[in-house]
């Protein structure tokens, strides 16, 4: 893991959300990702740079991090996850589709979902989000 004061967010897997709310609950921010998404990559440049950003981010959350295109077997919780649709056009996680599917809509990038330290969904966010943005909505 990334020390905290690198400038950098210190991104951690499920696998290792999970340990860590076993130990010590806490808010969790999930970005979710693929590496074809250009507001992704734009906000990897710009927002997740944010010194604002990274310094919230580290102290107040623990930061996910997950390819939604990831070909992973996912244990989280009590529950196995897989990416069921890994051989087929638009190959999105169950993980990702789990947690941030809306209903009567296509599974969209990019996509961000809050938790509170109960593991509740608070939040989700379906789009590019600037570093004012996100900065409030970190901060509510």
């Amino acid at each position: 893991m990334a020390q905290k004061n690198s400038g950098q967010i210190n991104w951690i897997s499920f696998t290792q959300l999970n340990d860590s709310l076993a130990v010590r609950p806490r808010k969790v921010f999930v970005n979710f990702y693929a590496d074809w998404c250009v507001y992704c990559t734009e906000m990897e440049r710009t927002t997740f740079r944010d010194p604002q950003i990274v310094r919230i981010l580290n102290r107040d959350f623990y930061a996910v991090k997950m390819n939604v295109e990831s070909e992973e077997e996912i244990t989280f919780g009590e529950q196995t996850y897989i990416n069921n649709r890994k051989k087929k056009l638009n190959p999105v996680h169950e993980i990702a589709l789990l947690l941030a599917s809306r209903k009567n809509r296509p599974f969209s990038l990019p996509a961000f979902v809050l938790f509170n330290e109960n593991f509740q969904a608070e939040a989700r966010y379906f789009q590019f989000l600037d570093e004012k943005a996100l900065l409030k909505i970190l901060t509510k």
